[in-house]
């Protein structure tokens, strides 16, 4: 069995994100989606999301690409994350082109996928703001 991994914060989910974890679907036979946590997204990535962890991760387990969803807590869980679920693929969208290739050294295939180019949780939240 092949076994794919991705990350994010899946907030707002739209059409984009079901593109993303179709295609990631594509690459293996097992998806997991490590999904950021309240604390993590607040903390470290100093967003604030519309929906908590727990409502995200009801969402991605009712989307049938996703097999597992695990929290992501830090940046440097990846590795481990890796090796406990003996990921064969790395996934994830092509605005971090470059910055996870150091998995490759782990013999894990590391994929950079295009985005949606149309669509973000960004511009949704942005184009409800200005009431679009």
């Amino acid at each position: 069995m092949k076994r794919v991994i991705t990350y994010g914060t899946f907030d707002l989910l739209h059409y984009g994100h079901i593109n993303l974890l179709k295609r990631a679907k594509a690459l293996g036979d097992y998806l997991i989606v490590g999904l950021s946590t309240n604390e993590f997204n607040r903390l470290e990535k100093n967003k604030e999301c519309y929906f908590d962890y727990e409502k995200r991760k009801s969402l991605l387990e009712a989307i049938r690409y996703v097999d597992l969803v695990i929290p992501e807590e830090n940046w440097d869980q990846k590795i481990s994350d890796i090796e406990k679920y003996h990921a064969d693929v790395f996934v994830i969208g092509d605005d971090w082109q470059g910055k996870f290739d150091y998995l490759s050294d782990m013999g894990i295939e590391v994929v950079y996928l295009p985005r949606t180019k149309e669509i973000s949780t960004s511009k949704i939240k942005n184009d409800l703001n200005q009431g679009n």
